[in-house]
């Protein structure tokens, strides 16, 4: 159902080739200077042997006793195949429920997944992502952006919707760089037209309303029309509760109504902020598909997942009296898209290729800043890490010296 909704503004993407991201040579992604691993490689190593550290942790663990940071950390630094990534996986789910599961590194996380990105292992460093709970991975966003970037170079806008979604659950959304790529990978998947269910609707609208909000532009508004007529659809087919559960937004009906006010917003704005013309065909078109029969509409492409969540959000009288108001939402829609048009406030690109040039524009000064503070942020990591190691060294030497203190009195009691 949703394929035919984006067909439209597909179409009208088509027609703005100049703009187009599709070539590999017109993508606008981060640059070799931000992915380049010298500044991490450059921290002095601690090579360590990666089956006697998982028999030491083995052994901890019968013995109920904590596992340090530093362990687990030293464990995830040194992998250096596909197949100990598999090893540290199950380490940082065991560390995630020990009584230390509060004191893993940012660096360890950071270090995951660089790893997961070394040895060709991106969908475990999303699997650990999506289970944040279980694993304790909650990166950082110069991390996020690694992630998002290699499944935009991979061409995979899906893989990266996954990451951003994550991002935004997370509530990581205050980087400009991270914005960007977040809207570029947005722009880049709903352009391939993809067949999606309710809950990746959810997810989608989320997430373009969130970044959308962070951009005082024609990307930010078409980000954040394109976010609430995604909810506001969920909310006509499932009902409220199905939108914010779980979800950074605001507890409140009328999410269609909030995408007309982005609308008016445009329309009395004096600046040059515009909205995109395949956003307000999309808004049209899913106006039409809502008022025509939201009812069949919901019973589309969900499976048994949409099935579970119509089970659990049943349909009250304020989600009756939404469905209630699609008539004056249409008649809305169309006074406001003639105001647009007469006051040339419609860009005729298309989404797509808004998010590509905000790209093209602002990617490269948001890098500068990015590198500075992660350079900053490694010599902090790696002084934090000396840290640990001289207070592990000290710790020994003091359970060695008890150690001998202990064996001397029993050989005096002994003698005695």
């Amino acid at each position: 159902m949703a394929a035919s909704v984006w067909k439209r503004c597909v179409t009208l993407a088509v027609k703005v080739k100049r703009f187009s991201p599709s070539s590999p040579a017109r993508r606008w992604l981060l640059s070799a200077a931000y992915t380049d691993t010298k500044v991490w490689e450059a921290i002095e190593k601690d090579p360590q042997n990666l089956a006697l550290l998982a028999s030491t942790m083995d052994r901890t663990y019968e013995r109920n006793l904590p596992v340090s940071s530093l362990t687990i950390s030293r464990f995830v630094d040194n992998i250096s195949s596909r197949e100990e990534i598999d090893q540290a996986e199950y380490y940082l789910y065991k560390f995630r429920h020990s009584p230390n599961c509060w004191y893993l590194k940012d660096w360890t996380i950071h270090s995951w997944i660089r790893q997961c990105l070394k040895y060709g292992a991106k969908e475990k460093a999303v699997y650990t992502l999506r289970n944040k709970v279980q694993y304790g991975i909650f990166p950082d966003n110069f991390t996020f952006n690694l992630l998002i970037d290699s499944y935009i170079k991979d061409g995979d806008f899906k893989g990266a919707c996954s990451v951003v979604e994550e991002v935004m659950l997370q509530e990581a959304v205050d980087l400009p760089s991270t914005q960007v790529l977040s809207l570029y990978a947005l722009g880049s998947y709903l352009a391939t037209r993809p067949q999606l269910t309710v809950s990746e609707q959810r997810a989608l609208g989320a997430s373009l309303l969130i970044f959308g909000l962070k951009q005082d532009n024609s990307v930010g508004l078409s980000a954040q029309l394109l976010g609430n007529a995604l909810l506001g659809k969920v909310e006509n087919l499932k009902g409220i509760h199905a939108v914010f559960k779980g979800m950074p937004l605001f507890w409140g009906h009328g999410y269609l109504d909030r995408a007309l006010a982005v609308m008016e917003t445009v329309v009395t704005s004096t600046g040059d902020a515009k909205l995109s013309k395949d956003t307000l065909s999309y808004m049209n078109d899913l106006l039409q598909e809502l008022s025509a029969d939201s009812d069949s509409s919901g019973e589309e492409s969900g499976g048994e997942e949409e099935e579970e969540e119509k089970k659990e959000d049943p349909i009250d009288e304020e989600d009756q009296a939404e469905r209630e108001k699609l008539p004056q939402y249409a008649s809305r829609f169309k006074e406001l898209s003639s105001q647009l048009e007469s006051r040339g406030k419609v860009d005729s690109s298309s989404f797509q290729a808004l998010v590509s040039a905000l790209a093209q524009q602002n990617l490269a000064a948001a890098e500068e800043a990015d590198l500075e503070r992660y350079a900053t942020q490694v010599q902090a990591w790696e002084a934090e890490k000396r840290q640990l190691v001289q207070r592990e060294q000290e710790l020994r030497e003091k359970a060695e010296q008890e150690k001998q203190r202990r064996l001397a009195a029993r050989a005096a009691a002994q003698q005695a």
